[in-house]
Formats: structure tokens, C-alpha cells, sequence
């Protein structure tokens, strides 16, 4: 964790502002949060998988989730508005270094085939969001105490103006983008 952060502060700070011209340290982005999402159609049929993902995503992020329900009522889906679905936590601070550090050094390299992560995934204002396939890239999940293979959503939220920003300060953190 204290790796992580000190090395924003002290390289990948003066890299950017060297990069970009800044003409404050304030225009500088940053990491402000990331966000752990994992939601399933068979929470609909089975009310305690939510207790299970929430179980895995409290192991992955070292903190308690939120319980995600439904906005709306799809009557095709059999879902009802207020039903749980699934779960997300949001990390700041020393979690959220800490958690950057353990997916990029630890998980990432353990997905099959992997080339690196899509450069697709921006939003046009620098936020970054990658999906996994898999939650047991992470080494934090015991693979027989799992009761299906389930997908998650992670996204970075930063500080930057743009989709080049945003991607040039992941990349400082170590983030391994596959060229286009």
C-alpha cells in the first residue's frame, strides 16, 4: 500500500506534471476511488448468493460491501424493484492503493491468456472500467469454498480531464494496457 501511494507522490506526480505542463500541482490527477461490482441473474431464484458474493468481494477488498437491488421491476426477469442482486464495494485511501497494488502485481497476472487490459475501457472524462471474468484470479478466494465462477466490474475513478490523462496515470501505477 504505502509503496503504491508514496510512488504517486513522488514520481508519478513529477512525470505528469512534466509530461502535461501543469502549471499547478493541483491540476495533477489522481486515483479518487474504485469501485468492486459483482451483480447475478441467479440472485433472483436464490436469495442467499448474495450473501456468498458479498462473502468474496469482503475477502478480494478487505471491506464490507453494500448490497446492490434492483432499480426497477422487470416482470420478464421475475425481478422486483428493491430485490437484492448484488454486491459493490467503493475503496479509498490506503484500501484503494492497496487494492490497485494486489490486482496489478498479484491477479492480473494470473488470468489465462492474458495480453493486457483493453484500452476500450475509458469514458471520455478518464475513468477507467475493466471487467473479470473470473473471481478466482484473486488469491484472497478459496476455490473450493466457492459455489459458482462469477464475473465482477472494476472501475477507476480519477481526477483527470480526458481519456490521455486517465490513461497515463494508470499506466504510471504499473496498469498493463495491450496497445490498440
Amino acid at each position: 500500500m504505502a509503496r503504491l501511494k508514496a510512488q504517486y507522490e513522488t514520481e508519478i506526480k513529477k512525470k505528469m506534471m512534466d509530461k502535461y505542463k501543469y502549471g499547478n500541482v493541483h491540476q495533477i490527477p489522481k486515483l479518487e476511488k474504485i469501485i468492486v461490482n459483482s451483480v447475478t441473474r441467479d440472485a433472483v431464484s436464490n436469495g442467499k448468493i448474495v450473501d456468498s458474493i458479498a462473502a468474496e468481494l469482503s475477502a478480494v477488498t478487505g471491506q464490507k460491501p453494500v448490497t446492490a437491488k434492483a432499480k426497477k421491476s422487470v416482470a420478464s426477469f421475475k425481478l422486483r424493484q428493491g430485490q437484492a442482486i448484488g454486491a459493490f464495494v467503493t475503496l479509498r485511501g490506503a484500501k484503494m492503493y492497496e487494492f490497485l497494488d494486489r490486482l496489478i502485481n498479484l491477479s492480473l497476472p494470473r488470468v489465462k491468456d492474458f495480453r493486457g487490459l483493453s484500452p476500450k475501457g475509458f469514458d471520455g472524462k478518464g475513468n477507467y472500467t475493466m471487467g473479470l471474468k473470473e473471481q478466482i484470479i484473486f488469491p484472497e478466494i478459496d476455490y473450493d469454498k466457492i459455489d459458482k465462477i462469477r464475473g465482477m466490474g472494476i472501475s477507476f475513478v480519477t481526477t483527470a480531464t480526458n481519456n490521455e490523462e486517465g490513461r497515463e496515470l494508470l499506466r504510471q501505477f504499473g496498469m498493463p494496457f495491450r496497445e490498440k
